[in-house]
């Protein structure tokens, strides 16, 4: 199982950050290079609790769906997305948001295993993990931007 941990500083509201964050509209705007896209349960809009959506993507070459359920939700504070289907066996995305003086601090705990047992455990660590962190990081970056103009 791998957990990436990460922290952005943002010069925003945390109830901006929040609905940004959960923003399937601009989810799907930061995933651009990968031409993913909404294709059925909430397909844009904010997603909320117990919702859940499809997305069709391309990743390293391989298109595939995936869908995930918001299991958890405490507005503006966190909320967590899971895989109810897809390439991962098991993922849990916890957001949360804290404000900080002017700023709001958003924090990822992304964890994810993939499948193959320990040939997948190989995969992670040494390829999946870096190309995780970089599309949270990028994705981040876009929430970041939004929030700050």
């Amino acid at each position: 199982m791998a957990i990436i941990n990460l922290s952005t500083k943002i010069k925003a509201p945390v109830a901006t950050c929040f609905d940004l964050s959960r923003s399937i509209d601009l989810h799907i705007s930061s995933m651009q290079h990968s031409k993913e896209k909404a294709i059925a349960g909430k397909t844009c809009g904010l997603i909320g609790l117990n919702e859940w959506v499809t997305w069709q993507t391309n990743h390293l070459g391989l298109k595939f769906n995936m869908t995930i359920r918001i299991s958890e939700f405490a507005a503006a504070d966190y909320f967590v997305d899971e895989i109810v289907k897809g390439p991962f066996k098991m993922l849990r995305h916890l957001h949360q948001f804290k404000q900080a003086g002017s700023y709001t601090i958003m924090t990822d705990e992304f964890i994810f295993k993939s499948p193959f047992g320990w040939l997948g455990k190989l995969v992670d660590k040494f390829f999946m993990e870096r190309y995780m962190r970089k599309l949270l990081t990028q994705r981040n970056a876009v929430i970041k931007e939004a929030a700050e103009r």
